[in-house]
């Protein structure tokens, strides 16, 4: 049996090395198993990115899917994350599997499942799926060809991306933006939000970037961070753009810069919305963060007497208090954001064109609204570090911190506090700073926010130091 096991948000390996369709069958006949435990006939709809052999991995699942005893719709052509979230609950499926590797680098692809309520499955769920791995027979399903399928009409074939556009038709004040005449500069960075930006607010008013299929994204992963993103931050001043957008390999997370070109982070644009959703659209609810995200939210939760959740980090921790229905806005550092209305599942076009329509709602540019955060509720800085290191390095570091319990000052400032829900958090009187392993990939990550982004990197760099990780 292959060793298959679910990170911070699916199954990802890299493609015809441990993404093979063999263990693609294996996963997915897992899945199966644990949706046959409490419905007779699942109904599952199946998705996939623009990633390599996409359509060809998608039909797989879905033919075995049907051998399993399953009742397959397939989204006929690149379809985004959250299109299939919304889709797996409006339309009364039992589960929604994506075949996507997120933000992970071209020779990746993955495996998502998505739960009925239209967010990713819970953690209790994917251990569930993970236990039926363990009990699966020796021989191999062996699927009737996918045409035949299909006309059986034992799998449907539907354009989930149409459906999806007009209901975001519905959510959002497509009219007021397009009247207000704004440019939105928007970078899919090849993945399966191309297009789909332009289609909403036409092509009169958005300037596309890497908005064609790349499997290979140019070989820089498709994570809408800023060093990912030079060339749409030139673009913004180049062609008079009001705004830019940036999105993930699987659109549901989103990266943003004003109208400078300057990159406003994910930890600002969660500010952001609490503010709008809060103030202008008269909202309230808790304020859930994961463990990597702001203390801004902290601090806006307490001016506005709004409750704030921290949980670890991976939006599968948020998703289930979405589904509650309490939730004002739920978010992770990584550009994951979910807000109350909507649904429980990050989507980086929804929330990047929400934030595009409270500009046109408050008249202001973006860059005025992030300077408002600051003058209201203080500077908050950030700096994150990806270290692609050694594993006996990264474990040696990992160890030093659970031994030690932490470091005892950093930067020059003495350590008040470590928490340790996810990876080692240490607080000082000038700000934060977490070091944790990543659940996708073999990286150890550090993050600090601080009052300069000067400080934030100090924080950073003596936390490498500390660590011999430098």
């Amino acid at each position: 049996m292959p060793a298959i096991t679910f990170g911070t948000d699916g199954w990802r390996a890299v493609i015809a090395d441990d993404f093979t369709f063999d263990n693609l069958a294996t996963v997915t006949e897992a899945t199966a198993q644990w949706l046959k435990r409490s419905h007779q006939t699942p109904s599952v709809l199946v998705g996939h990115d623009a990633r390599f052999m996409g359509r060809a991995f998608a039909e797989h699942v879905a033919r075995v899917l049907v051998a399993c005893g399953a009742q397959v719709t397939l989204a006929d052509g690149i379809t985004t994350t959250p299109a299939i979230s919304w889709a797996t609950n409006v339309f009364d499926h039992d589960a929604g599997i994506v075949i996507t590797a997120s933000h992970n680098p071209p020779e990746y692809n993955g495996f998502k499942i998505k739960a009925d309520f239209g967010g990713p499955a819970t953690p209790a769920m994917i251990a569930e799926v993970e236990r039926e791995l363990d009990h699966l027979g020796d021989d191999p399903r062996m699927p009737p060809p996918f045409d035949h399928l299909v006309a059986d009409g034992q799998i449907t074939v539907r354009d989930v991306m149409a459906d999806y556009l007009d209901m975001l038709r519905e959510q959002l004040d497509v009219d007021a933006i397009r009247a207000a005449g704004l440019t939105v500069a928007h970078d899919a960075m090849f993945g399966a939000g191309q297009g789909v930006v332009r289609r909403l607010l036409g092509a009169e008013q958005v300037v596309e970037l890497h908005s064609d299929v790349n499997p290979g994204f140019l070989g820089r992963p498709p994570e809408p961070i800023a060093r990912n993103l030079e060339a749409l931050s030139a673009l913004i001043p180049e062609r008079g753009c009001d705004v830019g957008l940036a999105n993930d390999g699987d659109a549901d997370r989103i990266g943003m810069f004003d109208e400078q070109g300057r990159f406003v982070t994910s930890h600002q644009i969660l500010a952001l919305l609490v503010k709008y959703l809060h103030e202008e659209r008269g909202l309230s609810g808790r304020i859930v963060k994961t463990f990597s995200t702001t203390h801004m939210l902290d601090a806006m939760g307490t001016h506005y007497g709004l409750p704030v959740e921290t949980v670890p980090i991976g939006f599968k921790y948020i998703a289930p208090l979405m589904a509650e229905g309490d939730v004002l806005v739920g978010g992770e550092e990584s550009g994951g954001i979910a807000v109350m209305g909507h649904v429980p599942e990050r989507d980086g076009i929804y929330i990047g064109l929400l934030v595009v329509e409270m500009m046109v709602k408050r008249g202001e540019t973006l860059s005025a609204l992030v300077q408002e955060l600051f003058d209201q509720f203080g500077p908050h800085h950030y700096h994150r570090v990806d270290l692609h290191t050694t594993d006996a390095k990264k474990r040696a570091a990992l160890e030093h911190l659970d031994r030690e319990g932490g470091l005892d000052r950093l930067s020059g400032h003495a350590v008040t506090d470590v928490q340790t829900l996810d990876g080692f958090k240490h607080r000082t009187d000038h700000g934060w700073l977490l070091v944790r392993p990543s659940g996708t990939e073999p990286v150890l990550r550090i993050y600090a926010e601080a009052e300069t982004p000067d400080a934030a990197q100090a924080l950073v760099n003596d936390a490498i130091a500390q660590l011999g990780l430098d």
